[in-house]
């Protein structure tokens, strides 16, 4: 079962929580092995069905909720904004303080990893553990920012059909090197039909705007505040390199490393059985039963 939560965020925007597994009924305590609140939150672009996979295991022990942050999936795009870090981050927030999650373990990829671990140093008091998939602590700067307006500008919208989707996705796409059915499927998954074809459900002009608020800068000094314990997953063919992910680890002050063999930046999506076995050890050590 998925139920959608609705939660309002910063500046009252509202946003599209999904929890996975049966919710506790009202009135009847929780079974002990589901006390336990965990918060997934999606990369630049993505949507909280992208941890659909994740959440389904999940939520045999514990309770998982995936978050569609401003500005994606089923939450408010608002035309204006803001798309700050303080944004994405208070919004996290009031989603494990509305939802009852704390203390909560927060699992972010890419983007959502950033602001789990700058909510992890916000407040200390609301987390329990974190897992970091797949981001760099280090500034990527301008030339980054412009090849991402460069790419978006390449994408042949409106597309077609989903078919067409999948295909220029997972292997059309001058930043594939080699085929991804998997890649194909992940942005198959942030499409909406409308009159003339398929299109992003978020605007790009609006994931520009989220990104610059923090691809210029490093992010190391907040990552050395988060005191829980925090796994840095990577993918081995990532964007998070291994000298990189290793030092992240030994900034952290109760950090580990996992690395996922074979997998691309999405890691979670690329190869769910191996991300599977990558985190599982790591939860079943920082969560009590």
């Amino acid at each position: 079962m998925v139920q959608r939560i609705d939660v309002t965020g910063a500046e009252g925007v509202r946003l599209a929580a999904w929890e996975f597994g049966e919710p506790p009924k009202r009135g009847v305590e929780a079974a002990p092995e589901r006390e336990s609140g965990v918060l997934l939150l999606h990369g630049l672009m993505g949507r909280a069905s992208h941890w659909a996979s994740t959440a389904r295991w999940l939520a045999e022990r514990h309770r998982a909720v995936a978050l569609d942050q401003r500005g994606h999936g089923r939450s408010e795009k608002p035309a204006e904004g803001p798309f700050t870090r303080e944004a994405y981050v208070a919004d996290a927030e009031a989603a494990v303080e509305q939802l009852g999650l704390a203390p909560v373990t927060l699992i972010g990829h890419s983007m959502g990893a950033l602001t789990a671990w700058q909510l992890a140093a916000k407040r200390p008091d609301l987390v329990r553990a974190l897992i970091i998939c797949d981001m760099r602590a280090s500034a990527l700067g301008a030339a980054s920012q412009r090849e991402w307006e460069n790419w978006f500008q390449t994408w042949p919208v409106p597309f077609a059909t989903l078919a067409d989707v999948r295909k220029w996705f997972g292997e059309d796409d001058p930043w594939v090197e080699r085929a991804s059915p998997a890649r194909g499927e992940f942005y198959a998954e942030v499409m909406a039909e409308r009159a003339d074809g398929w299109a992003p459900v978020f605007s790009r002009r609006q994931m520009l705007t989220s990104r610059e608020t923090w691809v210029h800068d490093a992010h190391w000094e907040e990552l050395a505040q988060v005191r829980c314990p925090t796994l840095v997953v990577r993918g081995q063919d990532g964007e998070l390199g291994r000298a990189e992910a290793q030092e992240m680890v030994r900034v952290l002050p109760r950090g580990a490393y996992a690395e996922v063999a074979d997998a691309g930046h999405l890691v979670h999506y690329d190869r769910p059985d191996a991300w599977r076995a990558a985190i599982e050890p790591f939860l079943d050590e920082v969560i009590a039963p």
